[in-house]
């Protein structure tokens, strides 16, 4: 990626281009950074590590849009996973490519599969439920692996929630055979009809969370409120490191 299409913020080379520029012949990791994964990144180094050596770290989050222009005056564009996922699907489309979901239910996968034959149908597709645990064994990765380099797809979806999606991801990613490895977490279930992302309007104003937050608060609450305030203490200690 080029360096224009990279925009320093709070330690992190964060995109800021266009994705239709975005990807080279080179083997590229995508992940996505918004103020939830900002805090946690803090407290797990190796989750820190997956996206700062991430060849795309897009500003999936206000919180990061705001935070690029508060403290360095940068104007960034908040870019989703469903966004990518739904210009890469398009991409993929036009050339009769491939691709692969990996994560989810089993039910899931298959609506996935479903909805795609029909605005999809020249998209070649591949899936692989990995067991649902917190850790997964050396056999659990075999079997993850062995599954996506026996479809060999143009493009990897990974969907198992943040920090565990990105460090899977960056811990596997020179054996897995494919260009492409995106970290894409809920829009598996955006994507399937399990989850209903917020309507456009809260998208284009900026408070996609507020509409997540309203449809599940018992599940929502912690990561927009509590770290809400956590990743606010983060722009307050960079305002003052700037000031004096």
């Amino acid at each position: 990626m080029q360096k224009k299409q990279h925009t320093e913020c709070l330690g992190y080379q964060v995109f800021n281009g266009e994705l239709a520029k975005a990807f080279s012949s080179q083997k590229t990791l995508v992940s996505t950074i918004n103020q939830y994964s900002y805090c946690i990144a803090e407290e797990d180094i190796e989750f820190k590590k997956a996206l700062e050596q991430s060849e795309i770290l897009l500003p999936d989050g206000i919180g990061i849009v705001v935070a690029a222009r508060l403290l360095y005056g940068k104007k960034i564009k908040k870019i989703a996973g469903a966004d990518l996922h739904e210009f890469l699907l398009n991409q993929l489309n036009s050339n009769g490519g491939s691709c692969f979901y990996l994560g989810s239910s089993e039910n899931t996968l298959s609506l996935i599969k479903k909805r795609l034959s029909k605005e999809y149908p020249k998209l070649k597709t591949g899936v692989y439920s990995p067991p649902y645990k917190a850790e997964f064994s050396e056999e659990d990765n075999s079997a993850m692996i062995a599954a996506v380099n026996e479809f060999k797809p143009d493009i990897l979806f990974v969907g198992m929630t943040a920090p565990k999606q990105e460090k899977w991801s960056f811990s596997n990613k020179n054996e897995l055979d494919t260009s492409i490895i995106c970290s894409i977490g809920a829009v598996f279930d955006f994507y399937a009809g399990t989850l209903k992302r917020p309507h456009k309007i809260w998208v284009n104003l900026g408070l996609e969370w507020l509409g997540r937050l309203i449809k599940e608060p018992k599940r929502m609450w912690k990561r927009y409120i509590y770290y809400g305030f956590i990743f606010l203490g983060y722009l307050i200690k960079e305002l003052f490191k700037k000031i004096f």
